[in-house]
């Protein structure tokens, strides 16, 4: 599997802009130059100087070291990347496998039913009208993205479940009369776990994107916390003179989102060749 994947150089090299953006949010505390500049820390002196050997990324206008503050950013946007799939992709999947398999039913209709109304909002939108209506947090902007995110993978799970249900080995394990669950989470789930993986990949990147935009309207974790989306949209009105302010957070999400969405087209790839083998 390593071989056929490291034949695709876009995908290795998404692989390795992936494990350097995890480090450098793991190890954010420990490499950061000024790890006091992700909280409360004012220092006029520093304010607004431009990218130097000190200060790589620059300050903000309150003396911040910018560098810091993105190390402490890709942290925070990763965290909440992990906690949103943590907790839509079980949720989403145990839906969409009970609705497969229980196609034709009451409870494949309520399932669906209720799929049809959050896919009918965009992501963005729902999130942004589910954050407006709690407070600024990072805690509520997790809740925001989770609710508009599981119905993706319920519906992908469905789709897989429904065909898979009229398998020989599915059919056979039902005539031996082996327990439902075991038939759901035993024989159907593990076919479906490539795509699941697939689409957690390029999630990943999607999701930090829409708390970004979140953080950008106001409705993310409120200051001092190092948000990207927060970093870009309190410092736009500081364009062109003091570039270094907006422009660097805003590369750091188009490094992950690019990173991300290329490890996920070459594990796609790598799943498609597996079944075609």
């Amino acid at each position: 599997m390593w071989f056929r994947f490291s034949r695709n150089p876009l995908s290795v090299a998404g692989l390795t802009i992936v494990i350097t953006i995890i480090l450098l949010g793991v190890l954010a505390l420990f490499i950061t130059p000024y790890p006091d500049h992700a909280g409360w820390y004012v220092n006029f002196d520093d304010a607004l100087k431009p990218p130097s050997l000190k200060h790589l990324f620059g300050t903000d206008k309150y003396g911040r070291d910018v560098f810091s503050r993105v190390l402490f950013g890709i942290q925070y946007s990763l965290f909440l990347a992990a906690v949103v799939l943590s907790i839509v992709v079980p949720v989403g999947s145990i839906l969409g496998l009970i609705a497969g398999y229980f196609r034709g039913t009451i409870i494949e209709y309520i399932i669906m039913r209720a799929c049809d109304i959050f896919v009918a909002v965009p992501p963005l939108v729902m999130a942004l009208a589910i954050a407006s209506v709690l407070k600024p947090s990072l805690t509520n902007a997790m809740i925001a993205v989770s609710l508009t995110w599981w119905p993706w993978y319920a519906r992908l799970v469905y789709s897989i479940i429904s065909s898979l249900k009229n398998e020989y080995f599915v059919i056979y394990s039902e005539l031996v009369g082996i327990r439902k669950f075991d038939i759901l989470f035993r024989e159907c789930l593990p076919n479906a776990l490539g795509p699941i993986v697939t689409k957690m990949t390029l999630d990943v990147g999607w999701v930090i994107l829409v708390g970004a935009a979140l953080g950008f309207v106001g409705l993310g974790a409120p200051p001092p916390t190092p948000d990207l989306g927060t970093m870009v949209s309190e410092s736009m009105h500081l364009l062109p003179v003091y570039w270094w302010i907006p422009i660097f957070p805003a590369l750091t999400i188009t490094i992950i989102i690019l990173g991300f969405n290329l490890l996920g087209d070459g594990i796609k790839d790598l799943f498609i060749e597996e079944r075609g083998l």
